[in-house]
């Protein structure tokens, strides 16, 4: 099945239960094959193409005005845009902001990744909703000469990312130092000169924003690649762990990072902190499992329960897999509850300093209700 054609189509998007839709290509050209899911941020595309986490996915945005506010060199939160493809509701406009230094469509084609406008991306949304995130081939080609059959078949072919290990694929080559905080009005960037707390980060695709928050709480902090060793950690002599964001299924980056987690957890009483992916992998290491999720969680505007206090948080997230909460084991609290669908958003270790969420604290983009996680955590190294 396939929506209406627009005039002159130059992009197509097939999914593997064979419905097209056609549209408006922009940025490179060729095709890719990825999961598809759907983002409904209305600001921070560029943080969202660029986060490390959507490495296999093609984003489709809910919100239309995708491309209006240009790209910048400052927003990106990894060197070059990860997620595979993007598909919107209206072909970007011209750029109005005083920030932008370059439009989507030449930034995206510079960087190799696809992208499909004129989309009815709330039919597709809804499909995604009932259906589950389904695997798609997006192609763009400014002739319109396409091979519906052929782009179905290779959305049917892509393996999916359950039993998939991408934090390798996104992670850094080797070890680096980051002192850089959050931005402000008006100096921009500044660096850490003073700080008070030694932390190592795991990379299992962090977002440069995680690393600004932690360097804005106090922490000088040192980035070693996901496949570091408990000695790799504790050779750096931490004062407290961090464990990053990242894409992927997380039984399968755990199958090294969780050794390494448990071998910390045993030997030591530093203080832990994980986020998405870094969440995932603490609950691993804990006892508890993981799972699949129907569609996943992608969007800054999703409610988070604090289970302690009561206070409901509005929150960024990412996310296609889940710590099952009914497998956590005595000792391991559920913290953070979605009130979407109740899904787990974070748990902690009884008695040790040791917590992580599976939403975003850094907020980028998004609210920053959470922010106190960071604070939470420096309050827990400087109590050593």
């Amino acid at each position: 099945m396939a929506q209406a054609t627009p005039s002159h189509p130059t992009a197509c998007l097939a999914l593997a239960d064979g419905t097209v839709f056609y549209g408006h290509g922009f940025g490179a050209t060729g095709q890719c094959v990825a999961e598809l899911c759907f983002n409904t941020a209305m600001t921070g595309y560029q943080e969202i193409m660029t986060d490390p986490s959507y490495a296999g996915q093609i984003v489709t945005f809910t919100f239309p005005h995708i491309g209006n506010t240009g790209v910048n060199t400052e927003d990106n939160e990894t060197a070059d845009p990860v997620a595979e493809g993007m598909v919107v509701k209206w072909d970007p406009t011209s750029p109005s902001n005083w920030r932008a230094t370059e439009d989507l469509s030449n930034w995206l084609a510079a960087r190799g990744r696809i992208a499909i406008g004129g989309v009815d991306t709330r039919r597709l949304t809804r499909a995604i909703r009932q259906q589950g995130a389904p695997h798609a081939a997006l192609a763009h080609d400014p002739s319109g000469n396409f091979d519906t059959s052929a782009l179905v078949a290779l959305a049917k072919g892509f393996s999916g990312l359950e039993g998939l290990d991408l934090a390798k694929k996104v992670t850094c080559a080797q070890t680096y130092q980051w002192n850089e905080m959050l931005w402000a009005w008006p100096e921009g960037y500044t660096a850490q000169e003073a700080p008070k707390y030694k932390v190592v980060a795991l990379d299992y695709g962090a977002k440069r924003n995680i690393l600004r928050c932690l360097a804005s709480v106090g922490c000088d902090v040192t980035v070693l690649p996901a496949t570091a060793t408990a000695e790799d950690v504790l050779a750096h002599k931490p004062d407290g762990v961090f464990l990053s964001n990242g894409p992927g299924d997380p039984a399968a980056t755990g199958a090294y990072a969780v050794p390494m987690i448990r071998e910390i957890l045993d030997t030591t009483d530093l203080p832990i902190f994980g986020i998405c992916l870094g969440h995932q992998m603490l609950a691993l290491a804990l006892g508890g499992k993981t799972i699949k999720m129907n569609h996943g969680h992608h969007g800054a505007n999703h409610p988070v329960k604090d289970v302690d206090s009561g206070k409901v948080e509005i929150t960024s997230m990412n996310h296609g897999f889940a710590v099952d909460a009914q497998t956590l084991p005595k000792g391991v609290r559920e913290t953070h509850i979605s009130l979407f669908d109740g899904s787990n958003c974070g748990i902690a270790l009884e008695g040790r300093p040791v917590y992580s969420v599976q939403h975003h604290p850094e907020a980028s983009p998004g609210p920053q209700d959470s922010f106190y996680l960071f604070e939470k955590f420096a309050g827990y190294m400087a109590a050593r």
